[in-house]
C-alpha cells in the first residue's frame, strides 16, 4: 500500500468528539442562514423531510404523476429523481450506461464545491469499489466477498448470537434507556471490530468515524470540511497501523487481511484506502445499526404486527426482510449518465446526475400493497431495494440479515416487548436513514 511507514515509536491520538451530528447542529447555530435554499417541489434532497418524517407524500406524489423527473437548480445542482422499483432497477441494470464511478460523481447526490482547489480535491477524493465501474469493481469486490459466503456468515452465527444475548441481558427492565446506543450501535461496532480484527477497547471509534463519513450534509457545511478529513486521516492511520502490524504474517479471515494478501487491493493508495474503510464502516455500521433501531420502532408503531411476532416465532424471518423494507436504512444511491439515454419517457444527457431512492422505491404500490404499513408477513417483501440491485447490491447483505434475525429472535426468547417512551430523534440526512436517539422501556409480553 502506498503509504507513509507508521512506526511503534510515534505517539497519535485519535479524537472521539464531537460526533458528526453534534458538530453539524453547532454549525447550523451559528452558519444556518448560510445554507442554500430547496425551492423545488420534488426537492427531495433536504434533510428536514426526512428528520420530520414527512418525506412519504412528496414521494407518493411523484410515483403517481412522474416517476422519473427532474429537480433544476437544488444545493446539491441538478438532479434527476428515480422512484419506482421498475425505473431503479432498469437503471442498476444497465451499470456500463449509468456510472457509479468516483472519477463521474461517486454514489451519493453531493459534489464537491465548485471552487474547491484541484490539488485539495486530488488528496480528498475518495475511491472504493462501491464507487468504481467494471473491471475494477469485479477485482476488488471479489476481494472482501469471501468474507460474506454462506459458509462463513454460518461460522459467524454461534458469535453474532452470543453477543446479542449479552446485549440484551444487560438491559434495564422497567427504566427507559437509548435503544440506539445500548443495543443498535454497541451490536454493529461489535459485529465491525470482528470482521476487521478491530481491538476491542477501541470499537466506539468505528462509530464515530462512521457517522463523519456517512453524513452527507456535512459537504453543505464547508467550515466543517477540514474536521471531517481531518477525522477520517486519522481512521485510516489506525487502519494503517492495523495494516502494517499484519503484512507478513499468514492470511485470516479478517478484511484487512484479505487486503493485504489481494491483487487488487494489496497496492491501493491512500485514498482508496481510505475509501474503503469508508464503504465498509458505513456499510457494516450505519445500515444495519439504522434497522435495529428502525425494528423495534415499527413494531411499536404497528402493535398488530408485533403482537404477531410475540405469538409466532415463524414470522421472524421474513419480518426481517419487511423490517428492511419499512426502515430502508440508505435512503439513495446515485449514479451518472456517460452517454444520452432514454428513460421512460425522459431524456437523459450525457453527464446528467441520477438519484435512484430506495426509500420511495421501497414504498412503491405498484410492488407492495399497503406500503407504507409494516407487515411481517407480506409475501414478497424479499423485494425490497434497500440492498440495491444487481452488481453493486451489497456483499454484506446475508450478515445483516443474520444479525437482525438473531436480534429478534432472542428478543422474542426473552419475551422482551419494547416500547418508545421517550424520544425518538431522527438522522438529519438525506443518505443515511434512521435514528440518533430512541428512548425506550422493555415489558414482558
Amino acid at each position: 500500500m502506498a503509504t507513509q511507514p507508521i512506526t511503534a515509536e510515534q505517539p497519535f491520538t485519535y479524537r472521539r468528539s464531537p460526533s458528526a451530528s453534534e458538530a453539524f447542529e453547532g454549525w447550523l447555530k451559528e452558519h444556518g442562514q448560510e445554507l442554500p435554499r430547496h425551492t423545488h417541489p420534488w426537492d427531495v434532497s433536504r434533510s428536514d423531510i426526512y428528520v420530520e418524517d414527512r418525506w412519504q407524500p412528496i414521494f407518493a406524489e411523484m410515483r403517481a404523476k412522474a416517476p422519473v423527473n427532474k429537480v433544476i437548480g437544488s444545493p446539491y445542482g441538478d438532479y434527476w429523481n428515480v422512484t419506482t422499483v421498475q425505473t431503479i432497477q432498469h437503471v442498476e441494470a444497465l451499470p456500463d450506461l449509468y456510472s457509479s464511478s468516483w472519477d463521474r460523481g461517486g454514489i451519493t447526490i453531493g459534489d464537491p464545491p465548485a471552487d474547491i482547489d484541484p490539488a485539495v480535491l486530488a488528496e480528498r477524493r475518495l475511491p472504493m469499489f462501491i464507487a468504481m465501474d467494471r473491471p475494477h469493481h469485479t477485482g476488488q469486490r471479489r476481494t472482501v466477498a469471501p468474507a460474506f459466503t454462506p459458509g462463513e456468515i454460518e461460522k459467524m452465527a454461534a458469535e453474532v448470537r452470543m453477543r446479542t444475548q449479552a446485549v440484551l441481558d444487560s438491559l434495564p427492565w422497567g427504566e427507559q434507556f437509548d435503544w440506539v446506543d445500548k443495543v443498535s450501535i454497541e451490536l454493529t461496532t461489535g459485529m465491525l471490530a470482528i470482521l476487521f480484527g478491530f481491538p476491542w477497547e477501541d470499537r466506539r471509534l468505528l462509530t464515530f468515524w462512521s457517522d463523519w463519513a456517512g453524513d452527507v450534509e456535512l459537504g453543505l457545511a464547508r467550515g466543517l470540511a477540514d474536521t471531517r478529513f481531518a477525522i477520517l486521516s486519522e481512521m485510516a492511520h489506525y487502519f494503517q497501523r492495523l495494516w502494517m502490524e499484519r503484512t507478513g504474517a499468514p492470511p485470516s479471515r479478517d478484511l484487512i487481511s484479505m487486503m493485504i494478501h489481494s491483487d487488487a487491493m494489496s497496492q491501493m493508495s491512500p485514498q482508496e484506502f481510505m475509501g474503503n474503510l469508508v464503504l465498509l464502516i458505513v456499510g457494516g455500521n450505519d445500515t444495519t445499526r439504522n434497522t435495529m433501531s428502525g425494528i423495534v420502532h415499527a413494531l411499536d408503531k404497528f402493535p398488530d404486527q408485533r403482537a404477531m411476532f410475540e405469538n409466532d416465532t415463524s414470522v421472524i424471518p421474513n419480518a426481517v426482510q419487511e423490517c428492511i423494507r419499512y426502515v430502508t436504512p440508505l435512503a439513495h444511491m446515485r449514479r451518472t449518465a456517460l452517454q444520452d439515454a432514454e428513460l421512460f419517457g425522459q431524456e437523459i444527457k450525457a453527464g446528467d446526475k441520477l438519484i435512484l431512492w430506495y426509500i420511495s422505491a421501497n414504498r412503491d404500490e405498484a410492488v407492495f400493497k399497503d406500503a407504507d404499513k409494516l407487515v411481517i408477513t407480506r409475501e414478497n417483501a424479499r423485494r425490497h431495494l434497500s440492498f440495491g440491485y444487481g452488481i453493486h447490491r451489497c456483499v454484506g447483505a446475508r450478515l445483516a440479515e443474520l444479525q437482525l434475525k438473531i436480534l429478534l429472535e432472542e428478543m422474542h426468547e426473552r419475551r422482551m416487548r419494547v416500547r418508545v417512551t421517550g424520544k425518538a430523534e431522527r438522522v438529519r440526512a438525506n443518505f443515511v436513514h434512521g435514528f440518533r436517539k430512541l428512548e425506550t422501556t422493555l415489558e414482558k409480553f
